[in-house]
């Protein structure tokens, strides 16, 4: 009868070591898999500054006849109009609105004060000669939103924009949803 105890402890003992072990396996595996989603938002992110450095260079080596379509190409629906509204503020061209109106139409979605209002798409100037990408360094990311502080230069017109701008992934492609201008 003793050994038949004995043999119980065991056996108990045995099994709750076992068991030891299943609950310190699983939060391995979650550990790994923190590890994933994490090296994949990286992944993500490094695949949303390699798509934004390229759209940059491309943008600015398109004729200039075909730097609206190029926008168009690049940025989300709504910033695209933003951004062409804060192009035209007070300009003598149809469809143009007033600061206040371009304030009121906007102020929900944007900054209207880091809009670049009378000034072109990720530059302020109308002319450049040889746009370059300085720096291109991750801000934030979140959900499929990744902020960008990106810095563009043109030697030719010892010229430099600092820009922060916002890329988003939808439908399996970036674009550009936001450029704030502080200068």
């Amino acid at each position: 009868m003793k050994r038949m105890i004995i043999a119980s402890l065991f056996l108990i003992t045995a099994c709750k070591e076992e068991k030891k072990e299943i609950q310190t396996q699983a939060p391995q595996e979650s550990v790994s898999q923190e590890t994933e989603i994490s090296e994949n938002k990286h992944d993500e992110s490094g695949e949303a500054k390699k798509w934004l450095e390229k759209s940059i260079k491309n943008y600015f080596k398109e004729d200039l006849r075909s730097l609206d379509k190029e926008m168009q190409k690049i940025t989300t629906k709504d910033y695209y109009e933003y951004k062409t509204d804060a192009m035209n503020v007070d300009m003598d061209v149809d469809g143009s609105l007033t600061l206040k109106e371009f304030q009121d139409k906007w102020k929900g979605k944007f900054d209207t004060d880091k809009a670049g209002i009378d000034s072109g798409f990720l530059i302020s100037g109308q002319d450049w000669i040889n746009i370059e990408i300085r720096n291109c360094d991750l801000k934030s990311s979140s959900d499929n939103n990744y902020v960008f502080n990106v810095v563009l230069a043109d030697d030719g017109f010892k010229a430099k924009y600092s820009r922060q701008i916002k890329v988003i992934k939808t439908d399996n492609k970036f674009l550009i949803a936001d450029v704030i201008e502080e200068e």
